[in-house]
């Protein structure tokens, strides 16, 4: 008796649970944009060497090319249409707007994934290869650029706008202003 080559299974994508029917062989990626009409993310190089289809897969970065959508059943699946809140972007979003991190954009969906999924990591204390004391009682290293760098270094740009894209997953890591306190046109005057 053959075994089958197809499933229905139920993918958890940005806080929603999304049924459907699947080739076992079918990647996250496929599913992600051919199934369930979420192209955001990205096709580069699908041999997970870009990371423009990186997505968060419970909270964790993951490129989308290489993961089984039958092996994410279950499990929460966030991808650019879902990291802002409402009308409200996302900080890592916010800085790269405001930073010029993108240049053609193709890319971006993926490395603003992947700087949250590294803001989360560092905030864990995870060291990378750039940490110079990985001891646990170091605590999180300084997200210095050197860091910043080593971290997001399985997503690449060719348009080269890494110089931005440091620039801002350091600014969206920095706490954010306290209400009326902040710097930009937003913040209020204080009254006379």
């Amino acid at each position: 008796m053959a075994l089958p080559t197809s499933s229905v299974i139920t993918l958890h994508v940005n806080g929603e649970p999304r049924t459907l029917p699947v080739d076992h062989r079918t990647t996250l990626l496929d599913a992600l944009r051919e199934r369930l009409d979420l192209t955001g993310t990205k096709k580069g190089c699908d041999q997970g060497q870009c990371g423009a289809c990186t997505v968060l897969v419970d909270g964790r970065r993951t490129v989308a090319c290489l993961q089984l959508a039958v092996a994410t059943e279950g499990r929460q699946v966030t991808t650019i249409e879902g990291v802002a809140d409402g009308d409200r972007l996302h900080p890592v979003q916010q800085a790269f707007l405001d930073l010029d991190g993108y240049q053609c954009g193709y890319c971006t969906p993926g490395q603003i994934c992947s700087a949250i999924g590294v803001l989360a990591e560092h905030a864990a204390g995870w060291p990378s290869a750039a940490t110079a004391d990985v001891r646990p009682s170091a605590g999180p290293p300084p997200l210095t650029a050197d860091e910043i760098r080593e971290r997001m270094s399985g997503n690449l740009c060719r348009c080269a706008a890494y110089p931005s894209i440091v620039e801002a997953v350091a600014s969206a890591a920095q706490p954010a202003p306290a209400a009326g306190k902040g710097t930009g046109p937003e913040a209020k005057e204080p009254a006379a």
